[in-house]
């Protein structure tokens, strides 16, 4: 089956009616209402090249940057057993739909701060299926995301900006120790 361009062109005009309303808690439900909107059609606006995994950890895979910088969505693909530390999202509200396969996301809240040591409490575990979507705005955005499943996973991440950086978080005894990383576009 072929990529549906109409699909991805809907995505992006609904997108963009989304960020019209820069206030982050109301312009991240509108982005959500849209992704999972595009994705119950059940029509292909992920091209095939855009769904492959990366070996050794998760593809990150540009879809559209928003040519006024307020937006940017992502296809990121995970192999069975792929994932991510604790991490957060550089400031950014950000809505994950998942797009192909399942995904198991644990959220996190911040107990205490020293410095560069974190402590964190868990707060939900989820298994998401195609269609789910979720919205993180911080301060309430650290959290994990794993493939536990057989197949291979595909999330649409749509974030407030284009994503360049993020702080993952090292586990070190009973505490984390936040650490900023790069982040780079898989080829």
């Amino acid at each position: 089956m072929g990529v549906d361009l109409g699909s991805k062109t809907e995505l992006i005009e609904l997108l963009d009616k989304a960020v019209e309303n820069m206030e982050m808690k109301g312009c991240c439900m509108a982005v959500k209402d849209a992704l999972e909107h595009i994705v119950a059609s059940g029509k292909e606006f992920v091209e095939e090249r855009d769904m492959r995994p990366a070996p050794d950890k998760y593809a990150r895979h540009l879809l559209h940057l928003d040519p006024a910088g307020r937006y940017s969505v992502m296809a990121m693909v995970w192999a069975k057993g792929q994932g991510t530390a604790i991490h957060d999202h550089a400031g950014m509200w950000c809505v994950e739909c998942v797009y192909r396969g399942k995904i198991f996301v644990t959220s996190y809240s911040v107990v205490k701060e020293d410095g560069n040591r974190y402590w964190f409490t868990k707060e939900n575990e989820i298994v998401a299926g195609i269609g789910e979507a979720g919205a993180l705005i911080p301060p309430f955005d650290h959290h994990t995301i794993e493939n536990r499943f057989d197949e291979k996973a595909v999330t649409i991440h749509v974030y407030g900006g284009e994503m360049t950086w993020a702080d993952v978080f090292i586990p070190d005894g009973d505490s984390y120790l936040k650490e900023r990383r790069t982040l780079s576009y898989t080829a």
